[in-house]
């Protein structure tokens, strides 16, 4: 098991071994973490060996060119993206190409995983639709199984995997009674030393209209996170889709603000999943959209761009189940992302 975690001298190391990704603009700070703003996802792929090796692959190519920020979770293909960046990992640092405090791994728990669901430890009530959980004993087994799968002591960030999914089944008042109850698990996790950060992974959470009784509320999160712990608490990130089909988390406004300004004013991470939104932007962009963003080779290369030029995005996720991908995607290391004056251009085509 890699002791320790990413801390800013590691991560700020890590980056200074790329110079030119420095001049533009190819690294950003994150809870004063230096980090990538196209970090690797492991979402899609069957359950096999061959999408495993290329998966490991595709990591410690990333991870030789500048990525420095990897997402998984343990429901990802049953498990098996978490141990294949595990490998990966584990591989890079015995090669000497990184060390453990330079990388931002993160992970995520919520959806019961087969295999992966504790004996005894939670009943009926803590299970909602048979699928998802966030009772503190099931998020303990679920950190100490996603450590184990990635070989490390402590998870940079932890999320709580669509929270938003037990609002088809609780009332609000019980949902964010069961969020204050995870928080102040995660706030233990903390102290501890299993995790660093943890934050919410959404879907639709934060995309549904202002008056959905299933939205969720950032404001109300931020203070359960108060409340849980204080006000260094250590709810700093969220992931929610940003793409050129779903731009909600910026266009959209409730009381005059986005949830991405929103994060911002509260000091909380934006990470844009579903970049690509799982390859059907990767292809046959309108010439509007190719225009708009000049310097891009490939339609995937300007969705790209696209999510990592959003204001309040720090990080766009992007799956790269092969070195391949890596490096058609890592062409944009020589790309500044898009000024915010070009990026709202782009409405108005």
């Amino acid at each position: 098991m890699l002791l320790g975690h990413a801390t800013d001298h590691g991560t700020a190391r890590y980056a200074a071994r790329f110079p030119t990704h420095q001049t533009v603009g190819f690294y950003r700070n994150a809870q004063s973490l230096t980090v990538c703003n196209i970090g690797i996802g492991t979402y899609l792929g069957e359950l096999d060996n061959a999408t495993d090796q290329g998966y490991a692959e595709a990591v410690g190519t990333a991870l030789s060119a500048g990525v420095n920020f990897i997402d998984t979770s343990l429901n990802y293909r049953n498990q098996r993206s978490e141990r294949s960046i595990g490998t990966a990992l584990r591989q890079a640092v015995e090669a000497g190409h990184v060390q453990r405090d330079e990388v931002v791994i993160c992970t995520k728990a919520g959806y019961l995983v087969p295999d992966a669901i504790p004996k005894g430890a939670i009943s009926a009530r803590d299970v909602v639709g048979g699928m998802h959980s966030m009772a503190p004993a099931f998020l303990a087994d679920q950190l100490g199984r996603s450590r184990k799968n990635l070989g490390i002591e402590s998870i940079d960030v932890f999320y709580l995997h669509n929270p938003e999914t037990q609002l088809s089944y609780v009332s609000q008042d019980e949902f964010y009674a069961r969020i204050h109850q995870a928080f102040i698990f995660l706030e233990e996790a903390v102290e501890q030393g299993g995790i660093q950060f943890y934050g919410a992974a959404t879907w639709e959470g934060f995309r549904r209209p202002a008056e959905s009784p299933e939205r969720l509320s950032l404001k109300r999160l931020h203070d359960i996170a108060r409340e849980a712990g204080g006000d260094r608490h250590h709810f700093r990130f969220i992931q929610l889709p940003v793409n050129l089909a779903m731009p909600e988390a910026f266009g959209n406004r409730v009381d005059g603000e986005s949830v991405l300004s929103l994060a911002t004013g509260f000091g909380i991470t934006g990470v844009a999943s579903a970049s690509l939104l799982q390859a059907r932007l990767a292809r046959n962009l309108p010439g509007e959209i190719r225009d708009g963003l000049p310097g891009t080779r490939t339609d995937a290369q300007r969705a790209i761009q696209f999510a990592r030029s959003t204001p309040g995005i720090t990080v766009a996720l992007v799956g790269m189940s092969n070195p391949e991908h890596v490096r058609e995607n890592l062409e944009l290391t020589s790309v500044p992302p898009a000024p915010e004056e070009q990026y709202l251009s782009l409405y108005k085509t």
